[in-house]
């Protein structure tokens, strides 16, 4: 795939992803509305609707997520019948393997609850439990639709799955807002019966709705969607030999979410981590996601066929891409967060202090989005030349290093300031992962284009540095004639990201970014011939 073919198609899916994350940022405004940033009832809601996606990754997802699409690409799934056959198999495989961790979730869920968050007693432990009951089949509707949405992928419908998230999302706004005229308060003692199974059944609807496009889709683009009653021969074999690796990565992953997690509730702050950590989330996926969707496939044909020389031309545009766009993000996080934070949750039932805290958070979470997006891709590549150790190593390494950083930072962090500290943290150990990952992988497969891309990175930094610079005038500009309340904030946003931008523009063509020009390019009208 050519530059601005890989631009094209992650255009495509960088505007299907952003409109899911636009809905997905307003359901997380109006639910933090509702239940309210902070608050206990907000704190109960979120680990237990965390629960499905830590049980569902330890149990499948780390695996379908690394693997199914290279698995679909070599058994010729969307080519031949027999890789339609293959996808049936392991579909039916998902269903009834994460259908028995429907039911261990269920019975265990007093024990689950107690390893995320030991603090809980009482009256929010009880609700946390019974969110998380609720929750679970959560965990079988996500396995069926990221196989789904691999299918999709090996077929070239990239997109479909990018927007299903959309119709999750206008539910859950729809259950936010149903709570709110039911009366509901973010006060955990004051919620009712009915505004429990509301806030429970909504929120997993929104998901099973979520799946139900994806069937839809997959229907429509012609593959026999059933289940095999026995799902023998996906290479359960040849699977094995890469799930134990790749199980270590996830039980590493989760290790840490649950150390913060634990860390987190005890200052009342998860809900301020997690929603801080969706919102760096948001760049990332409108670019990097989008950019590794688009080319996973490629490179693993690449792979396959043995053409190193491809694999590493795809690697290294796939990073000087998607930095040209996070770099500058990544600056605007850092000097905006206080501000986005503000503009976003600073409303309804969630007070002033915990916004500000959020923005904080943010600001943290900035420092990790460009070594955390690097990392995330040099990783697919082990995944494409089909080694798990490799990824699974070094992650473990990196969770190590985030894990005692944590709990440092709890021994000398005091208050609601841990949470902050935790995404220094997050940070710190994602970009010690950049590091490592590329020094491996330069062993790995010859080259990752290095000298190239520590160019054109140190282009984009100043680039950004500059631009960084005027919008920062401007955000002290805003604060001075407006505030730094919600006005002041969405002022500031908007003249610091008009200033910014516009310098990185010229920044950019100064120091010969050609990256961003093949970006711009990619948006402008195509010429007709006449």
């Amino acid at each position: 795939m050519t530059e601005p073919g890989l631009m094209r198609t992650g255009r495509t899916m960088a505007v299907a992803t952003l409109v899911a994350r636009i809905t997905g940022f307003l359901r997380m405004v109006v639910l933090a509305a509702a239940l309210g940033l902070g608050t206990r009832l907000l704190e109960t809601y979120t680990v237990a609707n965390n629960v499905p996606n830590q049980i569902y990754d330890v149990v499948f997802g780390g695996v379908l997520g690394s693997m199914v699409v290279p698995l679909l690409v070599r058994a010729g799934a969307g080519r031949t019948d027999a890789g339609d056959l293959y996808a049936q198999r392991l579909l039916s495989l998902v269903v009834y393997g994460l259908g028995v961790a429907v039911l261990a979730t269920v019975l265990l869920a007093p024990q689950i609850v107690g390893l995320y968050a030991p603090a809980f007693t009482g009256q929010q432990r009880e609700l946390a439990v019974t969110f998380t009951r609720f929750f679970v089949p959560q965990i079988l509707f996500y396995g069926i639709s990221e196989t789904l949405a691999a299918v999709l992928n090996t077929r070239g419908r990239l997109t479909a799955p990018l927007w299903a998230p959309v119709a999750n999302n206008v539910i859950m706004v729809g259950t936010a807002v149903a709570y709110l005229v039911l009366g509901g308060r973010g006060d955990l003692t004051t919620v009712t019966s009915t505004q429990s199974v509301l806030l429970g059944v909504g929120t997993t609807a929104g998901v099973g709705v979520q799946l139900l496009v994806l069937v839809i889709v997959t229907r429509r683009s012609r593959f026999p969607l059933r289940l095999r009653l026995n799902p023998r021969g996906v290479g359960l074999r040849s699977i094995a030999r890469m799930v134990g690796w790749t199980l270590l990565y996830v039980v590493a992953a989760q290790s840490l979410f649950a150390v913060v997690s634990r860390l987190a509730t005890h200052v009342d702050g998860m809900s301020v981590y997690q929603n801080a950590y969706t919102l760096f989330q948001l760049p990332y996926a409108v670019v990097a996601l989008s950019v590794i969707t688009g080319v996973l496939p490629r490179m693993s044909r690449a792979a396959a066929d043995r053409d190193l020389p491809r694999l590493t031309d795809d690697l290294s545009r796939s990073l000087r891409l998607t930095a040209v766009v996070l770099v500058p993000v990544a600056a605007g996080l850092m000097l905006l967060g206080p501000q986005i934070a503000t503009v976003l949750f600073d409303h309804g039932n969630t007070a002033p202090v915990a916004a500000r805290l959020t923005g904080a958070t943010l600001v943290a979470f900035g420092l990790a989005l460009v070594p955390f997006a690097g990392y995330q891709i040099m990783l697919r590549v082990f995944y494409v030349l089909q080694d798990a150790r490799t990824p699974a190593l070094i992650h473990s390494t990196v969770v190590a290093a985030a894990i005692v950083a944590s709990l440092i930072a709890a021994m000398v962090v005091p208050g609601k300031d841990l949470v902050v500290a935790l995404a220094s943290c997050y940070a710190f150990a994602y970009a010690l992962g950049a590091v490592l990952a590329a020094q491996v992988l330069r062993r790995r497969i010859g080259r990752v284009d290095g000298h190239r891309l520590v160019r054109s990175h140190g282009r984009m930094r100043l680039a950004a540095l500059a631009a960084g610079a005027a919008g920062l005038g401007a955000i002290r500009a805003c604060g001075a004639a407006l505030g730094t309340g919600v006005l002041g904030s969405s002022a500031a946003i908007g003249a610091a990201g008009l200033a910014g931008a516009g310098v990185y523009a010229v920044a950019a063509h100064l120091l010969r970014i050609t990256e961003l020009r093949a970006i711009v390019a990619t948006f402008r009208p195509a010429r007709t011939a006449g």
